[in-house]
Order: C-alpha cells, then structure tokens, then sequence
C-alpha cells in the first residue's frame, strides 16, 4: 500500500521492454517511495504515443528516444530528454518466412511500433545496410513488440524491429534475422526519460527525487543478478529463464552506469533529421539535474555501495 503523504508520479514506457529495467527496480526495491513518491508506471504502446502524452501534460515523465522528442519539439512541443538508459541502438530487425534478402523485402511492408518512434527512424539505417531506401518500403504502425511480431509470423508484414526480450523470442521462433545492429553498438539514444521542460524549473525537486530513484534502480539492477532477473520476468511476463538471462545480459552490458546521455549518440539521432530542424543538443537534452546529482556525490555514493 503507497504512503497516503507520497507524491503521484507516473511515468510511460513505450512497451515492456528490457530497457525499463532500472524503472522498475526502482519502484519494486521502494527506492521511489523511498523518495516520496506513489510511482506508476503506465505502458504508452509506444514512444511516440507516450511522448505526445507527455507534451499534454497527461503523465509527468516518458521513457522514449531521442528521435520521438525531436519530432514533437518540431511540431511545437517542448521536451527534454534529462537522463539516459540506453546510448546504443538495441534493434535487430527479423524478416518474414521467405524474405532473406534486399529483394524480398523491396515492396513490402515494415512494421513500427509508431511513426517517429525509435523503431521508425532507424528503419532507415537498416535499410540502407542492405542497399535498400525508405521509399523502397511500405510503413505502417503496428503496436509494441508483441503486436510486431505477430504480425510479421502471419505474414502481414515483411520486417520489423524488435529489442530484447522479444528478439530472443522471434530467434527461439525460428524467424530470419535480416540485419542485426546489436553488435555494431551505433551510438544513438536510443531510451531516455524525457519530460516537459517547464517541469525541470517548476517541479524539479520532484524529478531530481525520480531521478534519484531510477539511477539506484539502475544500479542495484547491474549489480544484482537474480534479483534484477526476477524483476524483469514479471514485468515484462517472461516465463522462458533463458529469454531472460539474454535480456537481462543485453541491459547490463548496454545500460549507461550514470544513466548519462553520451554526445555521440545524440549526434546520431540528430544527424538523420533535415537542415531546417535544430541539431542543437541544447534544444532537446537538459542534464542539469544530473550534474547536480552528480555534484552532491550521488553517483560516486551508488559506485561505493554497489560497485561500478
């Protein structure tokens, strides 16, 4: 039962996704009540879906890529990006029964979770891998991972991106990876926790209490296997142990100690969008609260009590 005096705060998540991990412990191992805060965590269906929630002021933060803040900061919104969970592209991208190649595939249809979202901009460097252009295909929004993948083994779509743990579900399935960009760690933020930039001035002592619990989270998840691996099971409903030693393995190695968003992988993201938009970082990513954090030896503290 939350503490009557906590504060609401409730924060979206594109899908249930090895990338929420740190999220999730923070709420599972009470760091967020810790901080005074009722937290919840609302599944948004996809990036962009839940930032544009955020941009209406509908929940207070949102677990989304850089690409989706671009996108709506260019429509008139007005996000930052202050933290990091992921600075590296996490998708392979699994190709239908009978589609192996750049000419099985030219014509057809790519699923997305929701155009803008991070499995919609970087369609356009797995295709251009395989020689193939955004106009050689069809997109077409599908839902989470779940939805993608169904679509794609019922043959309704030719290709999609997907990130653990439904990637390591598709290859159990026996479906045909096309173009894996996991090993090639391309720097891209990929997730952030992005919030409205009025709120970094007006309700900053609530996001620097977030922040505060979503970084332990994030530690204590890297340095705690089993329960970190106990955590992801249920909320992400994984009942395969080996699906979930991959998806946990995959966030270790991947996962920003100090929750920092990397300038290269901004640049990445920024880079794939046309002159006329800003490719300012400034415009769209504020790590004042964290170098505050960092300032007050919160993250020197997390490195003592849990290890690097």
């Amino acid at each position: 039962m939350p503490d009557a005096g906590a504060t609401p705060f409730t924060v979206g998540i594109s899908e249930p996704v090895n990338t929420v991990l740190a999220i999730w412990v923070a709420k599972e191992a009470a760091f967020a009540a810790a901080q005074g805060l009722a937290l919840d965590i609302a599944n948004m269906s996809g990036g962009s879906r839940g930032a544009a929630a955020l941009a209406a002021g509908r929940i207070d933060a949102m677990h989304v890529g850089l690409s989706s803040v671009v996108r709506l900061n260019r429509a008139g919104a007005d996000l930052r990006i202050v933290a990091a969970l992921a600075n590296v592209i996490r998708f392979t991208f699994f190709s239908a029964p009978g589609v192996r190649s750049a000419a099985d595939l030219k014509g057809g249809a790519v699923g997305v979770s929701t155009f803008g979202s991070e499995s919609d901009a970087t369609v356009t460097l797995a295709l251009r891998r395989i020689g193939l252009s955004r106009n050689d295909v069809t997109l077409t929004e599908c839902g989470g991972s779940s939805e993608r993948l169904a679509a794609l083994k019922a043959g309704t779509i030719k290709a999609t991106a997907l990130n653990e743990p439904a990637a390591s579900l598709a290859r159990e399935q026996g479906l045909n990876v096309l173009i894996d960009l996991v090993p090639d760690r391309i720097p891209w933020l990929f997730t952030g926790i992005a919030v409205r930039r009025k709120a970094i001035a007006e309700r900053r002592d609530l996001l620097v209490r977030f922040l505060k619990a979503v970084a332990e989270g994030n530690a204590l998840a890297r340095s705690d296997p089993v329960r970190a691996k106990t955590v992801l099971a249920r909320a992400a409903a994984i009942d395969n142990p080996k699906i979930v030693d991959i998806a946990y393995e995959d966030f270790r190695a991947l996962s920003p100690p100090d929750i920092e968003p990397a300038e290269p992988a901004a640049a990445n993201v920024l880079s794939q969008f046309p002159a006329d938009v800003s490719h300012d970082p400034v415009d769209y990513i504020d790590t004042s609260i964290l170098a505050e954090l960092r300032k007050g030896g919160l993250f020197s503290a997390l490195h003592k009590k849990y290890g690097r």
